[in-house]
């Protein structure tokens, strides 16, 4: 089956610097892949080229099997609903003018919003525990309301796929863990593929599937959170010896007696030659 969205070997340069080198992801339905990486190892540009805002001066990417190249902004609207770190609105928009805006997609242009498109977004606000925030002026919520209006502006966009840009930024810890379990829900329960980018290794390892680690614009390790969420990839992924990442993760009460983080296989190998070979 082809996946809903697909990376083929994409390249990306600026003047001087390579971006992205050679990376590719099948994102599939029913499953969350969590991409973890350094500030500048090319995440945000790799998600603006899933999007079709950048153009990649190498490979290609496939939505549905075609090349996003090729279609407009309103039919990559249909296919994928993105979630930014931070948004901001110019106007005194209330919550559920905002998430409103996801159903344009799914309307004639200039068209009114209809009850069907209010009850969606209603619907969406409830998800995601913000019905209270429906009538309240989105520019004066908090940093964390404001991400949960916009996960359920996402919901209400109503597309197979899900593309989030650390969508837990400005949660706090409650939120986080009911945003993880709806992320885990929307790719089980309603088959959507779904990518997350994030900092937090817990965060992956509690809803993800697959797992990509970027570095300087390569891959640098993916697959199971078990095999690639070790203390000794992190280290190289994140340039810390291994010994202080591990000292501080036990400072932090997250690292087993066996060197890995909650929920990931012990190693059955010596780790550093390990993750040479991945390098």
């Amino acid at each position: 089956m082809t996946p809903p969205l697909s990376a083929r070997r994409l390249g990306f340069r600026f003047p001087g610097r390579t971006i992205l080198r050679d990376v590719s992801v099948d994102l599939k339905p029913g499953r969350v892949t969590a991409l973890l990486g350094p500030n500048g190892s090319g995440k945000s540009t790799f998600l603006r080229i899933l999007l079709g805002l950048l153009q990649p001066d190498t490979g290609e990417v496939l939505l549905r099997g075609g090349d996003i190249r090729a279609m407009n902004r309103v039919a990559v609207a249909g296919h994928i609903a993105f979630v930014p770190q931070q948004t901001t609105a110019a106007f005194a928009f209330t919550s559920l003018d905002m998430v409103l805006m996801a159903r344009e997609s799914r309307r004639p242009f200039l068209s009114a919003s209809s009850s069907e498109d209010r009850r969606i977004a209603l619907a969406a606000l409830d998800q995601m525990g913000a019905t209270t925030l429906a009538d309240r002026t989105f520019s004066l919520l908090s940093g964390g309301e404001r991400q949960l209006v916009i996960l359920a502006r996402a919901l209400a966009q109503e597309t197979p796929i899900l593309i989030l840009d650390e969508p837990a930024t400005g949660l706090d810890y409650g939120n986080q863990i009911r945003m993880l379990e709806m992320i885990t829900r929307l790719a089980r329960d309603l088959g959507k593929a779904i990518l997350q980018t994030t900092h937090a290794p817990e965060h992956a390892i509690a809803s993800a599937d697959e797992i990509l680690l970027l570095k300087d614009g390569l891959i640098l390790k993916r697959g199971a959170p078990g095999d690639v969420l070790t203390s000794p990839n992190l280290a190289v992924l994140y340039d810390l010896p291994v010994e202080k990442f591990e000292q501080h993760l036990r400072n932090a009460g997250s690292l087993s007696v066996g060197g890995n983080l909650p929920g990931t296989r012990e190693l059955t190998e010596p780790p550093r030659s390990r993750l040479s070979n991945a390098c």
